[in-house]
């Protein structure tokens, strides 16, 4: 008999503190939320982040504040957003970098992305786009394998915005597929373009909306995209799959994660609020070059899964250490 009352009042505990949680979750927010971006501001992570905030404080009556804490490789931001309070008044939008390759770039990372922070939704696809100078004498793909597989061993270069970046590893898995030795240079930031566009760098992989300006103005000619499929930011430029490589597939991914332990009644809130907010924000997206997404918590985290593993094998074939 003491046994069943104890059952019964364990159970309704746990339905109280269930309930509890519901009530939090319907309410929520009732103070402004923190969206930590742990890149500078105007990048890719920082621009779609500014915009699914901007969505959700309209629809939820609440200021989404994005705050910029870039660093290690996105190491930085992302360790404040996994140590905050997990009541999701802090969250993070990441990017393919922090969470799926980092953990196996750096040895000595002081918290682990995979979980430590928890998937809420993925926002959007961004495939890299293989940019060269306009006086690069390629127009094509082809014409771009043939290019790469005449020059002498080691006099063909290109650039990256950082070792051990998704931009630096593409350019890696295309050369090993055409099995072609060239050498790396990594920039930090807009360097990498300036010297590409200059013609002091051959070719390189970038995200579509950090080049779509300079593709569309003329001072970068597009050769083919990393995702399996065309995008839709640029209509007519290939896939390299497409072009005789039907594995390759080295795009970017930037989504939505909470510190772990934040209660699962508020992550499904938000995945159905920011599910909701790429309707609006589809056409914007696509013209600045991002592919919207959306889908459940669990695709989330199963997809961020299958990508580290990728990129781990990537990471450990091309010797690729921070700097």
């Amino acid at each position: 008999m003491i046994k069943f009352v104890a059952s019964l009042f364990l159970s309704s505990m746990l339905g109280c503190a269930l309930s509890a949680h519901a009530q939090d979750a319907l309410e929520y927010p009732t103070k402004p939320v923190k969206i930590i971006v742990s890149f500078t501001a105007g990048g890719t992570t920082d621009i779609i982040a500014r915009s699914v905030g901007q969505n959700l404080a309209e629809k939820l009556k609440q200021p989404f504040v994005v705050e910029n804490k870039p660093g290690s490789g996105g190491n930085i931001g992302n360790e404040i957003a996994a140590r905050a309070p997990a009541d999701g008044y802090t969250l993070t939008i990441a990017s393919v970098g922090p969470i799926a390759i980092n953990p196996t770039l750096y040895k000595d990372l002081r918290y682990n992305p995979l979980v430590d922070l928890v998937p809420v939704v993925l926002i959007a696809d961004v495939p890299n786009v293989l940019v060269v100078s306009p006086n690069l004498p390629v127009n094509t793909f082809p014409e771009f394998v043939a290019y790469a597989k005449a020059k002498q061993a080691g006099t063909l270069n290109y650039s990256s915005t950082g070792t051990g970046t998704s931009s630096h590893l593409s350019s890696f898995m295309l050369m090993e597929a055409l099995g072609v030795s060239a050498q790396h240079i990594p920039y930090k930031g807009a360097e990498a373009l300036n010297d590409l566009i200059a013609g002091r760098i051959d070719f390189m992989f970038a995200t579509i909306p950090s080049v779509i300006g300079q593709i569309k103005g003329g001072k970068l000619r597009a050769i083919a995209v990393s995702s399996p499929k065309p995008s839709r930011s640029l209509p007519g430029v290939p896939t390299v799959a497409e072009n005789g490589f039907p594995d390759f597939s080295a795009g970017s991914w930037f989504g939505m994660l909470a510190p772990k332990g934040t209660p699962q009644a508020i992550i499904d809130k938000l995945n159905k609020e920011v599910n909701l907010a790429m309707i609006p924000l589809e056409h914007r997206f696509v013209q600045e070059g991002a592919d919207p997404v959306g889908g459940t918590a669990a695709y989330f985290q199963e997809f961020i899964r299958t990508e580290h593993l990728k990129w781990k094998k990537v990471v450990i074939d091309s010797g690729a250490t921070p700097r």
